[in-house]
């Protein structure tokens, strides 16, 4: 009998040694109620703060994607927008995602512009009814400090190769066209994204137009206007996706693994080195603050 008992925990703890030397992403896959069937759970994705990168957000979708013990995703959004060309790599993401299990979003105190945008991708997207979402526009703000630099003395030159290489820069005023180029450049973002929410949420795409103009919608608001498709909160999106996904008892949620130690991050928050590297990445080129969705 204490053969049989030694021999027992000898396995179990053969087996806690397997499942602690299996990478992060990966240890669902050798979860043992998970290849049993049992234990299925939802992913949890946050999307929070500034959108100004995207690659941890499509790693977290493939991993979840890719784990058969996750039946479905919740996509959790609080976020005021961000940079065009991440939210928009998240919203496809999302896409890929839906096409192996079900995604759900849950939007938080904001979610606007591409906040969501992203969330747009969702197959069902839930909010409180105060939530601030919407927000269908693209702004660019540039900085004209010309007057300044000559009240202290100093000179800006610019060489260049291209008539509008140096368009927005803050040390001159914009000509016209430069004026013209910009402005094509918002119609054009702007017209991507009413498509894409048109196609995302099954709307006609001149409704979405009349919503387009930047403005703020309530979740009351946002589900009367078919941009959101029901009211509840975190808790209940979990519960949707779930059962969405075919799990019958309870849910579980699993949190993709947070990489590291910061003291930023212990002191500021999750989201306090993705905004200081905002904040001190210099402009790309041409030199101007790119389009956001805020």
């Amino acid at each position: 009998m204490r053969r049989h008992f030694l021999t027992g925990l000898l396995m179990t703890a053969a087996a806690v040694m397997l499942l602690g030397a299996t990478p992060a992403g990966s240890r669902a896959a050798w979860d043992p109620l998970g290849i049993m069937g049992l234990g299925e759970k939802v992913g949890v994705v946050e999307v929070t703060g500034l959108i100004s990168k995207s690659t941890p957000t499509l790693e977290e979708l493939k991993r979840f994607r890719e784990d058969n013990s996750i039946r479905a995703v919740v996509l959790r959004v609080s976020s005021p927008g961000g940079a065009v060309g991440p939210s928009q790599e998240i919203m496809e993401e999302v896409k890929k995602t839906r096409e192996a299990k079900k995604v759900v979003a849950s939007l938080g105190s904001v979610a606007a512009s591409g906040g969501y945008y992203v969330a747009s991708a969702c197959d069902l997207i839930m909010a409180s009814p105060g939530t601030a979402t919407g927000s269908i526009g693209v702004i660019m703000q540039l900085t004209n400090l010309e007057q300044l630099t000559k009240k202290i003395g100093v000179d800006v030159f610019s060489l260049k190769a291209g008539a509008l290489k140096d368009m927005g820069s803050p040390f001159k005023p914009l000509t016209p066209e430069e004026k013209a180029v910009f402005q094509g450049l918002l119609n054009n973002i702007h017209e991507q994204f009413i498509a894409d929410v048109a196609q995302n949420r099954n709307l006609p795409l001149d409704k979405v137009r009349t919503l387009a103009d930047g403005r703020i919608f309530t979740g009351k608001e946002a589900k009367e206007l078919g941009l959101v498709d029901a009211l509840g909160n975190y808790n209940d999106a979990v519960e949707k996706a779930g059962r969405l996904g075919g799990i019958t008892g309870k849910i579980e949620t699993v949190l993709p693994e947070k990489k590291g130690f910061s003291l930023l991050k212990l002191f500021l928050g999750q989201d306090a080195e993705k905004n200081l590297e905002f904040l001190i990445t210099p402009y790309p080129e041409p030199a101007f603050l790119p389009p956001w969705f805020r």
